[in-house]
C-alpha cells in the first residue's frame, strides 16, 4: 500500500494520571498539518491514542492510504496484532479506554490504516516534535476535561 497520508503521533501525561496531551503531525505530498490538545486528568495511553483518532478523524476523505508512526506499543500493537478485533467482540469487557477504542475502530474502517511502532525519543524528528505537541498542550492554561475518563475513574 503506498501511502498517500503519513501520521506521526504521541501521547504525554503528567503523573499518569493527571495532566496530559496529544500531538499528531499530519504530512501529505507539500501539505503539513499539526493538531494538538490537552486535558486536565488522563492517562499516557488515552493521549497516544487519542492524537491517532483526531488525525484519522482530520482526514478529509474516505479510504484514504495512510500510515501511522507511533511510538506507543499499547497502539500499534492492539491494530497490528489485531487484538482489539477481539476486544471489540467481547465488548470491551475488561479492557481500559472502551470508549475510545469504539471511537478508534468507527474512523479506522473508513480507511486503509497501517502502523509503525518507533522508538520513542529516538531523534525521529516528527515523532520528537508529535512529543512537544502533545507536553505543550498538557501545560495549557484552560485543559480540556477527558469526561469519560473522569466519570469512571
Amino acid at each position: 500500500m503506498s501511502a498517500k497520508v503519513i501520521i506521526y503521533t504521541d501521547g504525554a501525561a503528567r503523573g499518569n494520571p493527571g495532566p496530559g496531551g496529544y500531538g499528531a503531525v499530519l504530512i501529505s505530498g507539500e501539505h503539513r498539518k499539526e493538531l494538538s490538545d490537552g486535558f486536565r486528568k488522563t492517562t499516557n495511553n488515552r493521549m497516544e491514542l487519542l492524537a491517532v483518532i483526531v488525525a484519522l478523524e482530520t482526514l478529509k476523505f474516505e479510504n484514504t492510504s495512510v500510515v501511522v508512526y507511533t511510538d506507543s506499543k499499547y497502539v500499534a500493537d492492539a491494530v497490528e496484532k489485531k487484538w482489539v478485533f477481539g476486544w471489540e467482540k467481547v465488548q470491551f469487557k475488561k479492557k481500559k479506554n472502551p470508549d475510545l477504542w469504539i471511537r478508534f475502530l468507527k474512523i479506522y474502517r473508513k480507511h486503509q490504516v497501517s502502523f509503525h511502532w518507533v522508538k520513542g525519543h529516538a531523534n525521529i524528528p516528527e515523532n520528537e516534535r508529535c512529543d512537544r505537541l502533545a507536553v505543550e498542550a498538557s501545560h495549557m492554561p484552560k485543559l480540556k476535561i477527558d469526561k469519560n475518563y473522569e466519570e469512571t475513574t
